[in-house]
């Protein structure tokens, strides 16, 4: 069982939930917030997550991604402690039940109309990213796409979807604090890409990172980091109520730390540690802003 809770990846949960916490506190902050779309959203989010990440166990090994070289911590499939068809049954098996968690959430949310089939088309997007970011053909996280693919699913589709689900509208206000996600959760991606930027490269996986090269996929990183707290910055600014909505600044000077670190960092194994940092930091900072929403 252990095996199997390695491959779940429990560390990215938190950074899967992060735009459905964002959603919710926009919900609640306009007046419409409903427990019975937030739970099933959560769950639908922790099972997609859940999914990409045995796909990208498997593909990877399927690649060679996954060999001696790679950083980081050794996965299910390469270390032979999960067969290849006990991956796929997994697969299939997560797969089918974020299908059936997200039409009983729609479903409920939006009853029979347009904007239900609307969602079931963007849940089963959401299934297709999660499977071929590198499982299968041409997965296109080898070519350089996993970053637009994350900014929009933890960004603008989690969160804008969350809030629609909950309210049935929408506000172009929205777009910011759905921007500022969708950059931070590439950020953690980009992290991860630089980390493994020499082994990817050997090994065939044309990351953006390994397209930009180590120096500039950094700066790209800064851009990241800074264009989602601007984003918030000028949400809150524009739509403010009360002091809690500035209660997310609390978390950028972790921010601004992992920033330094990672630009001041030469060896891209060394950047490991700032993987989990970001991504507990995105996940703070989206609980953090979520709960100065719901205090207003």
């Amino acid at each position: 069982m252990k095996h199997w809770i390695g491959a779940f990846r429990l560390r990215t949960l938190p950074l899967a939930v992060s735009s459905i916490l964002v959603g919710s506190g926009l919900a609640a902050y306009y007046g419409n917030v409903h427990w019975s779309v937030l739970v099933p959203a959560l769950i639908t989010a922790i099972l997609l997550q859940v999914l990409s990440n045995l796909a990208n166990d498997l593909g990877d090994h399927l690649h060679g991604t996954d060999n001696e070289h790679r950083q980081g911590p050794q996965r299910s499939v390469q270390s032979g402690a999960i067969s290849p068809a006990a991956m796929r049954r997994a697969m299939v098996i997560c797969g089918l039940l974020a299908f059936a968690s997200g039409i009983a959430l729609v479903v409920h949310a939006l009853g029979s109309s347009l904007g239900t089939l609307l969602f079931i088309a963007l849940g089963l997007l959401a299934i297709a990213a999660a499977v071929k970011y590198t499982y299968g053909r041409s997965p296109y996280g080898y070519a350089g796409l996993g970053d637009i693919s994350v900014f929009l699913f933890f960004g603008l589709v989690g969160v804008l979807g969350t809030f629609y689900l909950h309210t049935g509208t929408f506000h172009p206000m929205l777009l910011f604090p759905a921007t500022s996600f969708g950059l931070l959760s590439a950020g953690v991606l980009n992290v991860n890409n630089m980390r493994d930027i020499r082994n990817d490269k050997a090994s065939g996986k044309i990351t953006l990172a390994v397209r930009l090269g180590l120096d500039r996929a950094k700066g790209y990183h800064g851009l990241l980091i800074v264009g989602g707290l601007l984003g918030l910055i000028v949400f809150t600014a524009v739509e403010f109520r009360a002091m809690p909505q500035w209660a997310f600044l609390i978390t950028t000077p972790a921010l601004a730390a992992h920033l330094r670190t990672v630009l001041a960092t030469h060896d891209p194994a060394a950047l490991d540690p700032q993987l989990k940092k970001l991504a507990l930091g995105t996940f703070a900072t989206a609980v953090v802003f979520s709960m100065g929403l719901w205090m207003v």
